[in-house]
């Protein structure tokens, strides 16, 4: 007898492949056109929302073209939300122009560092943002070490309780996982020497690091005004 498991299985995955482009066809065209029935002077907010899912259906669709035209409504999206003060919002629509891989995208992570560790947004959205930048740098870059440092310290003084404490065991895991490729760390005793020899106990010593490398990741390409938004931060 002939084994048809495989081809069986083969012929199952194309039909789920099928199915799910259709449904986010269909989610597109949908979406699309709800965009193109708001009125002109309909609430920026609801248009700035409405772009960014068609963007991240986009996204999720692939195909060509559609990492361009998903640019062109994040990017929108996040300049209303900006306008708006909507941070956490401006994050997300940064984070889908990350993922289109283009190349302002790396300048797009940047921007949505500095507003995850600027503003009190979702601290695991900020997570992520760090994790985004981790994942994108070189074995042996001190600036994934910074930026593993820094989610584990805004997961420990953003988040309470039992989620505080999960959250931290993936940060902390995150900070011996960079240890591991960037100085080959591999037990508790060299991690404390490691995280001392690089300074990052103290978020006095590594954030100015984090703004530095955030800095030569925009490279001067900033798209709003970072003193206007330090001067809306709620007063202590």
């Amino acid at each position: 007898m002939t084994d048809n498991t495989e081809s069986k299985t083969s012929g199952l995955e194309f039909t789920e492949a099928s199915e799910s482009r259709d449904f986010l066809k269909q989610q597109l065209d949908q979406k699309q056109a709800q965009l193109l029935q708001l009125k002109p002077d309909c609430d920026p907010l609801e248009r700035a929302h409405l772009q960014h899912e068609i963007a991240e259906i986009m996204l999720d669709s692939g195909g060509n073209g559609m990492p361009e035209a998903a640019w062109g409504l994040a990017k929108e999206s996040f300049l209303i939300y900006m306008k708006h003060d909507q941070f956490e919002d401006a994050v997300h629509a940064l984070d889908a122009l990350y993922r289109t891989d283009l190349p302002g995208s790396v300048i797009a992570l940047g921007h949505a560092m500095w507003l995850s560790v600027t503003y009190p947004i979702d601290p695991e959205l900020s997570i992520v943002m760090m994790k985004n930048l981790v994942d994108d740098t070189p074995d042996k870059s001190d600036g994934a070490a910074v930026a593993a440092a820094t989610a584990h310290y805004i997961a420990d003084l953003r988040l309470e309780g039992e989620k505080r404490d999960s959250v931290m065991f993936l940060t902390t895991n995150m900070i011996a996982k960079v240890a591991e490729r960037h100085s080959n760390v591999t037990d508790q005793g060299q991690l404390n020497f490691w995280m001392d020899k690089l300074e990052l106990n103290d978020p006095n010593l590594f954030l100015p690091k984090l703004a530095q490398v955030i800095d030569a990741i925009v490279a001067g390409d900033w798209w709003f005004d970072r003193d206007e938004l330090r001067a809306k931060l709620p007063v202590n």
